[in-house]
């Protein structure tokens, strides 16, 4: 899960600067989110997941697949 956040936030030119105040947190917190050394609570994931427009499935690595089908 570590990984795919910071690839996510790589991925969209963002710093964890940027990506912390989204989560409305420090980037001390968004950068131990993606060292693995404090677990990311379940509003930050879903925060992230909205922002990328990725599924929770794709953070937490149940899947591959980033894009989840949009329900019409």
């Amino acid at each position: 899960m570590m990984l795919r956040i910071k690839d996510l936030r790589e991925d969209h030119d963002l710093t964890q600067q940027e990506v912390a105040k989204i989560l409305n947190c420090a980037q001390q917190t968004y950068s131990k989110y993606e060292l693995g050394q404090l677990k990311i609570d379940i509003t930050s994931l879903i925060k992230l997941a909205d922002f990328y427009n990725v599924s929770l499935d794709y953070i937490v690595g149940t899947t591959d697949k980033k894009k989840f089908k949009n329900k019409q």
